[in-house]
Protein backbone atom coordinates (compact mmCIF):
# COMPACT_ATOMS: atom_id res chain seq x y z
CA UNK A 1 0.00 0.00 0.00
CA UNK A 2 1.24 3.73 -0.98
CA UNK A 3 1.78 6.27 1.83
CA UNK A 4 -1.11 8.69 -0.22
CA UNK A 5 -3.74 5.12 0.21
CA UNK A 6 -3.14 4.91 3.57
CA UNK A 7 -3.36 9.00 4.55
CA UNK A 8 -6.50 9.28 2.54
CA UNK A 9 -8.20 7.03 5.07
CA UNK A 10 -6.90 8.61 8.12
CA UNK A 11 -9.51 9.72 10.36
CA UNK A 12 -10.24 11.47 13.70
CA UNK A 13 -11.71 10.33 16.98
CA UNK A 14 -13.17 12.76 19.42
CA UNK A 15 -13.39 11.68 22.72
CA UNK A 16 -13.51 13.80 26.61
CA UNK A 17 -9.70 13.74 27.22
CA UNK A 18 -8.54 14.44 22.93
CA UNK A 19 -8.09 13.47 19.61
CA UNK A 20 -7.19 10.65 18.66
CA UNK A 21 -6.15 9.92 14.47
CA UNK A 22 -6.54 6.25 13.36
CA UNK A 23 -6.79 4.50 10.12
CA UNK A 24 -8.61 1.73 9.06
CA UNK A 25 -9.44 -0.42 5.97
CA UNK A 26 -11.27 -3.76 5.96
CA UNK A 27 -14.59 -5.46 7.56
CA UNK A 28 -14.47 -8.50 10.00
CA UNK A 29 -13.31 -8.75 13.73
CA UNK A 30 -11.35 -6.08 14.77
CA UNK A 31 -7.85 -5.73 14.84
CA UNK A 32 -5.54 -2.92 16.62
CA UNK A 33 -2.45 -2.08 15.20
CA UNK A 34 0.04 -0.12 17.71
CA UNK A 35 3.23 1.60 16.55
CA UNK A 36 6.27 2.56 18.59
CA UNK A 37 8.30 5.94 18.77
CA UNK A 38 9.11 8.00 16.20
CA UNK A 39 6.74 5.69 13.03
CA UNK A 40 3.12 6.26 13.14
CA UNK A 41 0.43 4.03 12.20
CA UNK A 42 1.88 4.16 8.67
CA UNK A 43 4.27 1.10 9.10
CA UNK A 44 1.76 -1.12 9.53
CA UNK A 45 0.32 0.09 5.94
CA UNK A 46 1.46 -3.08 4.00
CA UNK A 47 0.18 -5.88 6.88
CA UNK A 48 -3.05 -4.07 7.03
CA UNK A 49 -3.15 -4.08 2.78
CA UNK A 50 -3.02 -8.14 3.44
CA UNK A 51 -5.43 -8.54 6.24
CA UNK A 52 -8.01 -6.01 5.15
CA UNK A 53 -10.00 -8.67 3.41
CA UNK A 54 -10.80 -10.27 6.20
CA UNK A 55 -10.31 -8.11 9.23
CA UNK A 56 -11.25 -4.44 10.09
CA UNK A 57 -7.83 -3.06 10.51
CA UNK A 58 -7.45 -0.37 12.37
CA UNK A 59 -4.16 1.49 12.79
CA UNK A 60 -3.89 4.04 15.84
CA UNK A 61 -1.48 7.00 15.70
CA UNK A 62 -0.16 7.55 19.45
CA UNK A 63 0.06 11.01 20.79
CA UNK A 64 2.59 13.06 19.66
CA UNK A 65 2.77 11.07 16.49
CA UNK A 66 1.26 10.67 12.58
CA UNK A 67 -2.07 13.20 13.25
CA UNK A 68 -2.96 12.39 17.02
CA UNK A 69 -2.14 15.25 19.32
CA UNK A 70 -0.08 15.26 22.40
CA UNK A 71 -1.69 15.09 25.99
CA UNK A 72 -0.24 16.37 28.85
CA UNK A 73 0.66 13.09 30.23
CA UNK A 74 2.90 11.02 27.66
CA UNK A 75 3.82 8.29 29.90
CA UNK A 76 3.51 4.92 28.66
CA UNK A 77 0.51 4.30 31.21
CA UNK A 78 -0.89 6.93 30.10
CA UNK A 79 -1.02 6.34 26.50
CA UNK A 80 -2.52 2.61 27.52
CA UNK A 81 -5.63 4.49 28.42
CA UNK A 82 -5.95 6.29 24.86
CA UNK A 83 -6.49 2.65 23.15
CA UNK A 84 -8.84 2.22 25.66
CA UNK A 85 -10.11 5.60 24.35
CA UNK A 86 -10.40 4.15 20.82
CA UNK A 87 -11.83 1.17 21.07
CA UNK A 88 -14.51 2.83 23.81
CA UNK A 89 -15.23 5.15 20.97
CA UNK A 90 -15.48 2.65 17.88
CA UNK A 91 -17.32 0.29 20.08
CA UNK A 92 -14.52 -2.35 18.62
CA UNK A 93 -16.01 -4.76 21.38
CA UNK A 94 -12.66 -7.75 21.77
CA UNK A 95 -9.60 -6.81 19.41
CA UNK A 96 -7.26 -9.17 17.78
CA UNK A 97 -3.77 -6.71 19.33
CA UNK A 98 -0.41 -6.62 17.31
CA UNK A 99 1.94 -4.13 18.30
CA UNK A 100 5.45 -3.29 17.87
CA UNK A 101 8.89 -1.27 19.66
CA UNK A 102 7.24 1.39 22.15
CA UNK A 103 3.55 0.23 21.28
CA UNK A 104 4.14 -3.26 22.66
CA UNK A 105 5.41 -1.78 26.35
CA UNK A 106 1.98 0.01 25.71
CA UNK A 107 0.12 -2.76 24.58
CA UNK A 108 0.93 -4.55 27.51
CA UNK A 109 -0.14 -2.47 29.97
CA UNK A 110 -3.21 -2.19 28.19
CA UNK A 111 -3.64 -6.28 28.05
CA UNK A 112 -3.39 -6.23 31.75
CA UNK A 113 -5.56 -3.63 32.74
CA UNK A 114 -8.07 -4.66 30.06
CA UNK A 115 -8.01 -8.56 29.57
CA UNK A 116 -11.60 -8.82 28.72
CA UNK A 117 -10.36 -6.76 25.46
CA UNK A 118 -8.59 -9.13 23.83
CA UNK A 119 -9.44 -11.72 21.40
CA UNK A 120 -5.84 -12.54 20.56
CA UNK A 121 -2.69 -10.95 21.33
CA UNK A 122 0.47 -10.52 19.57
CA UNK A 123 4.12 -8.65 20.25
CA UNK A 124 7.21 -8.18 17.44
CA UNK A 125 10.27 -6.99 18.39
CA UNK A 126 9.37 -4.61 21.92
CA UNK A 127 9.83 -3.31 25.28
CA UNK A 128 9.45 -5.88 28.22
CA UNK A 129 9.73 -5.28 32.01
CA UNK A 130 13.24 -5.52 32.45
CA UNK A 131 14.35 -3.67 29.58
CA UNK A 132 12.60 -0.92 28.98
CA UNK A 133 13.63 1.67 28.44
CA UNK A 134 16.87 -1.06 27.05
CA UNK A 135 20.05 -0.05 28.13
CA UNK A 136 21.32 1.24 24.76
CA UNK A 137 18.39 3.74 24.52
CA UNK A 138 18.95 4.95 28.05
CA UNK A 139 21.75 7.86 26.35
CA UNK A 140 18.50 9.61 24.45
CA UNK A 141 15.96 9.19 27.63
CA UNK A 142 18.78 11.04 29.56
CA UNK A 143 18.74 13.66 26.19
CA UNK A 144 15.18 14.03 26.79
CA UNK A 145 15.18 14.33 30.50
CA UNK A 146 17.74 17.47 29.90
CA UNK A 147 16.01 19.28 27.08
CA UNK A 148 18.49 18.29 24.33
CA UNK A 149 16.79 16.10 22.32
CA UNK A 150 14.02 18.27 20.73
CA UNK A 151 17.13 19.99 18.73
CA UNK A 152 18.53 16.89 17.40
CA UNK A 153 14.85 15.71 15.99
CA UNK A 154 14.64 19.32 14.30
CA UNK A 155 18.05 18.62 12.80
CA UNK A 156 17.17 16.03 11.21
CA UNK A 157 13.97 16.40 10.20
CA UNK A 158 15.13 19.69 8.12
CA UNK A 159 17.59 17.47 6.69
CA UNK A 160 16.29 14.59 4.41
CA UNK A 161 19.69 13.43 3.46
CA UNK A 162 20.11 12.30 6.88
CA UNK A 163 17.24 10.18 7.06
CA UNK A 164 18.49 7.16 5.92
CA UNK A 165 21.75 7.33 8.08
CA UNK A 166 19.77 8.28 11.38
CA UNK A 167 19.58 6.18 14.48
CA UNK A 168 15.49 5.27 12.86
CA UNK A 169 17.29 3.97 9.74
CA UNK A 170 19.40 1.80 11.37
CA UNK A 171 15.82 -0.04 12.34
CA UNK A 172 15.42 -1.28 8.91
CA UNK A 173 17.73 -3.79 7.19
CA UNK A 174 17.70 -2.08 4.44
CA UNK A 175 16.72 1.57 4.67
CA UNK A 176 17.43 2.77 1.32
CA UNK A 177 14.36 0.90 -0.09
CA UNK A 178 12.02 3.20 2.65
CA UNK A 179 9.86 5.62 0.36
CA UNK A 180 10.97 9.86 0.95
CA UNK A 181 7.41 9.49 1.86
CA UNK A 182 7.79 7.20 4.61
CA UNK A 183 10.59 9.28 6.09
CA UNK A 184 8.65 12.76 5.80
CA UNK A 185 5.89 11.31 7.76
CA UNK A 186 7.96 10.06 10.41
CA UNK A 187 9.95 12.93 10.46
CA UNK A 188 7.44 15.20 10.61
CA UNK A 189 7.85 14.56 14.55
CA UNK A 190 10.62 17.36 14.57
CA UNK A 191 8.96 19.43 11.64
CA UNK A 192 8.41 22.13 14.50
CA UNK A 193 10.37 22.51 18.03
CA UNK A 194 7.05 22.72 19.61
CA UNK A 195 6.29 19.37 18.03
CA UNK A 196 10.01 17.94 19.26
CA UNK A 197 9.25 18.95 22.57
CA UNK A 198 6.28 16.78 23.02
CA UNK A 199 8.18 13.87 21.75
CA UNK A 200 11.06 14.57 24.34
CA UNK A 201 8.83 14.66 27.09
CA UNK A 202 7.24 11.24 26.15
CA UNK A 203 10.64 9.88 25.90
CA UNK A 204 12.16 11.44 29.63
CA UNK A 205 8.73 9.99 31.02
CA UNK A 206 9.80 6.67 30.33
CA UNK A 207 8.96 5.14 33.63
CA UNK A 208 10.24 0.89 34.28
CA UNK A 209 7.82 0.97 36.67
CA UNK A 210 4.62 1.65 34.49
CA UNK A 211 5.66 -1.75 32.87
CA UNK A 212 6.58 -3.62 35.76
CA UNK A 213 3.52 -2.90 36.97
CA UNK A 214 1.87 -4.42 34.09
CA UNK A 215 3.41 -7.74 35.42
CA UNK A 216 0.12 -8.98 37.56
CA UNK A 217 -2.01 -9.08 35.04
CA UNK A 218 0.03 -10.36 32.25
CA UNK A 219 1.14 -13.33 34.11
CA UNK A 220 -2.55 -14.21 34.51
CA UNK A 221 -3.50 -13.33 30.63
CA UNK A 222 -4.80 -16.28 28.84
CA UNK A 223 -5.72 -14.45 25.72
CA UNK A 224 -4.10 -16.19 22.57
CA UNK A 225 -0.51 -14.68 22.39
CA UNK A 226 1.58 -14.88 19.58
CA UNK A 227 5.37 -13.63 19.77
CA UNK A 228 7.17 -12.91 16.35
CA UNK A 229 10.56 -11.54 16.36
CA UNK A 230 13.30 -10.13 14.68
CA UNK A 231 16.69 -11.84 14.95
CA UNK A 232 18.88 -9.61 13.55
CA UNK A 233 21.84 -8.25 16.22
CA UNK A 234 20.68 -5.18 17.05
CA UNK A 235 20.65 -2.61 20.17
CA UNK A 236 17.75 -2.74 21.88
CA UNK A 237 15.03 -6.36 21.66
CA UNK A 238 17.48 -9.44 21.10
CA UNK A 239 15.91 -12.78 20.59
CA UNK A 240 16.05 -13.59 25.09
CA UNK A 241 13.42 -10.67 25.38
CA UNK A 242 10.84 -12.93 23.35
CA UNK A 243 11.17 -16.02 25.49
CA UNK A 244 10.94 -14.13 28.92
CA UNK A 245 7.34 -12.61 27.33
CA UNK A 246 6.45 -16.29 26.48
CA UNK A 247 7.45 -17.31 29.43
CA UNK A 248 5.23 -14.70 31.63
CA UNK A 249 2.35 -14.74 29.35
CA UNK A 250 0.10 -18.07 30.26
CA UNK A 251 -1.54 -17.52 26.86
CA UNK A 252 1.42 -17.13 24.69
CA UNK A 253 2.12 -20.23 22.28
CA UNK A 254 5.07 -19.94 20.44
CA UNK A 255 7.80 -17.80 19.86
CA UNK A 256 8.61 -16.97 15.61
CA UNK A 257 12.35 -15.85 14.84
CA UNK A 258 12.23 -13.84 11.62
CA UNK A 259 15.69 -14.73 10.65
CA UNK A 260 17.80 -11.47 9.88
CA UNK A 261 15.19 -9.41 10.64
CA UNK A 262 15.53 -6.19 12.72
CA UNK A 263 12.61 -3.68 14.58
CA UNK A 264 11.04 -2.42 11.92
CA UNK A 265 10.41 -5.65 9.64
CA UNK A 266 6.39 -5.37 9.74
CA UNK A 267 7.16 -2.80 7.70
CA UNK A 268 9.58 -4.12 5.88
CA UNK A 269 8.90 -7.83 5.48
CA UNK A 270 5.07 -8.25 6.09
CA UNK A 271 4.98 -11.66 4.49
CA UNK A 272 6.77 -12.57 7.72
CA UNK A 273 4.14 -11.81 10.02
CA UNK A 274 0.80 -11.40 7.86
CA UNK A 275 0.58 -15.93 7.85
CA UNK A 276 1.15 -16.32 11.55
CA UNK A 277 -1.74 -13.62 12.17
CA UNK A 278 -3.91 -15.38 9.78
CA UNK A 279 -2.91 -18.78 11.70
CA UNK A 280 -3.49 -17.18 15.18
CA UNK A 281 -6.78 -15.65 14.42
CA UNK A 282 -8.43 -18.29 12.42
CA UNK A 283 -7.86 -20.89 15.72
Amino acid sequence: MDVSTFTAHRRALITPAGQIAYTEFGDGPAALFVHGLATSGLMWRHVIEQLSGTSRCIAIDLPAHGGTPPREDLSVGAIADVLEELCDGLRLGQVDLVANDTGGAISQIFAARYPGRLRSFTLTNCDTDGNFPPQEFAPIVDLARQGQLAPILVSIASDPASWRSSPLGGLYSDPAKIPDEVWREYFAIGETTERARDVERMVAAFDPADLAAAGEGLRALQVPTLIVWGTEKENNFDIEWAYRLRDMIPGARDVVEVDGAKLLFPEERPGDLVPHLRSLWDR
